[in-house]
């Protein structure tokens, strides 16, 4: 399963033909490491399931090779499944400041905050990790700290982009480090791993600077309370919000458990400046007057148990939308997400509130963090890469950044589009795909990780599509025989008092069943439970045309 000595070896476990759950792992002779270890939320086909979070069944079988993980930035697909992975593979972690601090508060709920090496790095950090030398180089996203990855080795050099955008005025003044991304790729690289979330998009992303001037017009304009709702980690647009709040002398609250928490990081570690007594606690909201008041909260992606969720329903405790708030979505919706998001605009508007959405220069209130076309190209150009991997997006994502970097040098046929699981190996500076590793999904529900498969999902999915009906017989253990009439239970099939005829009917076919099955003199009660799902599930089918689970409880007197 390992790599010859003298082969670079690049493994996919996350990340691709999806957004979210992001994991890579480079392996060198027998030293590999880690980048990224994120989750995905799970849509509403996984019944029931809190996160996804990628297999690393691979990685424990060689847990001995593992030198490290290396985190590019702080979001959630990039960070979220690490308490898990550190719950089975308790290696170093290397992260900015920033990232730690995200970091950090994952582990202390997960209780493994004390026994976990944490390592601060930067963009000029230099780390020995077996035989791979690794460096960094700043990047540009929407939030803070993010880096670039460079794995230098014997036999080339490998980079890893992470998330980035070319803002040349970004409002945290954390600008690309393009002359030193010039000099990696002057001094070659053989592969690199570059993000194609916004591969489709011509042109360049706009500078956060330009939503800031949205937000002051929007702060300026309205005359009751300003309710914001963005991603938490965009610590520079909660920044600019907290700037229009100072211009328009209102006090700032935090509504939502992960806006509370990022803020609290970014304050405590000098990335966001806030003025002392500007932050307000939620129950005093409604002791100012409403245009003294402004709200920053969570669930710009319409997440049902978020804070707007909440706010658009009318269920937030103790703060209520009123007519003529203004409310701005500061986020563009991530893909899947926009009938949830669609259904809280909604219900804003029923509310009376003034609602300003929408991403990019329909409103101004939002901008990419993810390079369009134009940064794209660009960071191939700077890094002139023999071999490409894009990486983090959907199979069209993909493949569009593969037609870029076929525009600006990369040859046809040096660009491996992958599947999950699947291996580069470059031998000798020649790079081929021509093997898989186990990858997949691990899927989180509750305290349970891995626990819940594709059979419990089916079985989730029929109860919740057909219901379930529940056969109760009492048996004679000595004879076989039924003692009782069988007692047949309907949850989300059928209203008993509405189906009776039907019920009575199938009470009937159970005990024909029954008989028959001891005339054919077999005993044993599997076999029994089986032919009654069958023979029911048949007769029901026949019927209604659905398809209940059917479960057969044999209690033997």
């Amino acid at each position: 399963m390992g790599t010859k000595e003298n082969v670079i070896s690049i493994f996919a476990l996350g990340g691709l033909h999806e957004v979210g759950k992001n994991m890579y792992a480079i392996q060198y002779s027998n030293d590999i490491v880690i980048i990224d270890c994120g989750n995905k939320f799970p849509d509403e086909s996984l019944l029931g399931i809190d996160l996804i979070i990628p297999d690393i069944g691979y990685l424990v079988e060689n847990k001995e090779k593992i030198k490290a993980l290396v985190v590019t930035h702080g979001h959630e697909d990039h960070i979220g499944g690490i308490p898990y992975f550190l719950k089975k593979l308790n290696v170093p972690v290397y992260a900015t400041r920033f990232t730690l601090g995200l970091i950090e508060l994952k582990l202390k709920e997960h209780r493994i905050l004390r026994e976990s090496e944490l390592i601060e790095i930067d963009s000029h950090s230099n780390l020995q990790l077996g035989e791979i030398d690794v460096s960094f180089f700043k990047v540009n996203h929407s939030i803070p700290d993010c880096l670039g990855i460079v794995f230098n080795t014997a036999d080339g050099t490998i980079v890893h982009t992470g998330d980035f955008k070319f803002d040349l005025t970004p409002v945290n003044n954390q600008h690309s480090d393009i002359h030193k991304m010039a000099e990696i790729g002057q001094k070659g690289v053989l592969l690199l791993l570059s993000e194609s979330t916004n591969a489709e998009r011509p042109g360049l992303t706009p500078s956060e600077q330009m939503v800031g001037k949205h937000m002051d017009d929007a702060f300026m304009k309205a005359n009751r309370k300003v309710i914001v709702s963005t991603f938490a980690s965009n610590v520079s647009r909660v920044q600019q919000v907290v700037e229009s709040a100072m211009k328009t002398n209102r006090k700032l609250a935090l509504l939502g458990r992960s806006m509370i928490n990022v803020v609290e990081v970014a304050i405590a570690r000098g990335y966001l400046d806030v003025p002392e007594g500007m932050i307000i606690d939620q129950h005093e909201i409604n002791e100012l007057p409403p245009e003294q008041v402004a709200i920053l909260c969570t669930g710009s992606q319409g997440e049902p148990l978020a804070a707007l969720s909440r706010l658009s329903t009318g269920n937030f405790r103790g703060v209520e939308v009123l007519k003529d708030d203004t409310v701005i979505l500061a986020a563009g919706p991530i893909p899947g997400n926009e009938k949830s998001v669609t259904k809280i605009i909604d219900n804003l508007f029923a509310l009376g509130a003034k609602v300003i959405y929408g991403s990019g220069v329909t409103t101004g209130m939002h901008v990419s963090g993810h390079g369009y076309q134009e940064d794209l190209k660009l960071m191939l150009t700077l890094m002139k890469p023999k071999y490409f991997i894009p990486i983090h997006g959907e199979y069209r994502m993909l493949h569009q950044h593969k037609l870029l970097a076929e525009t600006v040098g990369v040859e046809s046929g040096h660009t491996f589009i992958l599947n999950n699981g699947d291996v580069v190996d470059i031998d000798n500076q020649v790079a081929r795909q021509t093997r898989s590793i186990p990858a997949g999904n691990t899927y989180v529900d509750g305290m349970g990780v891995g626990d819940v498969g594709e059979i419990v999902l089916r079985d989730r999915k029929q109860l919740s599509e057909d219901g379930m009906l529940v056969i109760v017989l009492t048996m004679s253990k000595s004879e076989k025989k039924l003692i009782s009439n069988p007692d047949t239970i309907s949850r989300g099939f059928v209203y008993i008092k509405d189906s009776e005829r039907l019920l009575h009917d199938v009470d009937n076919l159970i005990k024909k069943t029954v008989n028959n099955f001891q005339d054919r003199n077999r005993s044993y009660w599997s076999a029994l439970k089986q032919d009654l799902k069958r023979t029911v599930g048949e007769y029901i089918y026949s019927k209604t045309k659905r398809k209940p689970m059917i479960l057969p409880i044999i209690i033997e007197v």
